[in-house]
């Protein structure tokens, strides 16, 4: 093996990238994710939460388990990856979705080895929750299974698409209460998702249109890494004459 040479760069060297290849959109429920979500071309649309996607017409699947979703994604790439985008809807719904795995986890240590049995000490108690561990000892398997399985979905498409839905907080800014508006995930779920994708954005409607916000302030998690999308209001979705048009090459401009 040939020893590397560390060459020092000595002009900027070009972005490669202009569109987010993650985006994370969240909202207040009806606000019209999922049908935003169904207007965008070479995608497919995962839908995990009942009946979300009945009302729209998609290229989609129903995933009633995380194995419905890796068994899905299995098939994605033993095809070649033929979908450009992927979406998730929602991944609030994940959490939720990735108990049993996370269970399955914990059972694979020394210490969980027997936990989550009936008295035969064989079949799986179907009430056991991993998140009633003692000291919250649950959450580290949790977060453990929810990554596994996002990033398996992450891996089958070239860009991906994370619907989540609003959750309020009060916050107090200058000695005063405000409402802030954040994505409905557990703590550390939260805050390790929102570093890995490219984009934030907070979906809301006004009049004909749906717009989704890239501004962020005090009482806002959004943001952009692509130039285009930095502190920007997109609409994404407008009634015109009667008919809803939309604009995702607003988004994706590469």
């Amino acid at each position: 093996m040939s020893e590397k040479t560390f060459e020092l760069p000595t002009t900027a060297i070009e972005a490669k990238a202009l569109s987010p290849s993650s985006l994370l959109i969240y909202s207040a429920p009806k606000t019209g994710k999922t049908t935003v979500a169904s207007f965008l071309e070479d995608s497919i649309l995962f839908e995990l939460e009942p009946r979300g996607a009945d009302f729209v017409s998609a290229v989609k699947v129903q995933c009633e388990t995380y194995e419905d979703i890796v068994g899905y994604c299995k098939k994605i790439r033993e095809t070649g990856k033929p979908y450009k985008y992927g979406i998730l809807d929602t991944i609030t719904a994940l959490e939720d979705m990735v108990l049993p795995l996370a269970g399955k986890l914990y059972r694979d240590t020394v210490m969980g080895k027997n936990w989550g049995k009936l008295e035969d000490g064989i079949t799986d108690d179907p009430k056991a929750n991993v998140l009633k561990l003692p000291n919250g000892a649950g959450y580290q398997y949790t977060r453990e299974a929810f990554f596994k399985v996002l990033d398996f979905f992450t891996g089958s498409f070239e860009r991906v698409i994370l619907l989540g839905h609003l959750k309020d907080k009060f916050i107090t800014i200058d000695s005063k209460e405000v409402t802030a508006k954040e994505i409905d995930l557990q703590g550390k779920n939260k805050s390790l998702t929102c570093a890995k994708v490219d984009a934030i954005g907070v979906l809301y409607r006004k009049e004909n249109k749906t717009i989704l916000s890239f501004k962020t302030d005090e009482t806002t998690i959004c943001g952009s890494r692509a130039s285009h999308l930095k502190n920007k209001d997109i609409v994404l979705l407008e009634e015109i004459d009667g008919n809803l048009v939309s604009h995702w090459n607003r988004i994706y401009i590469d």
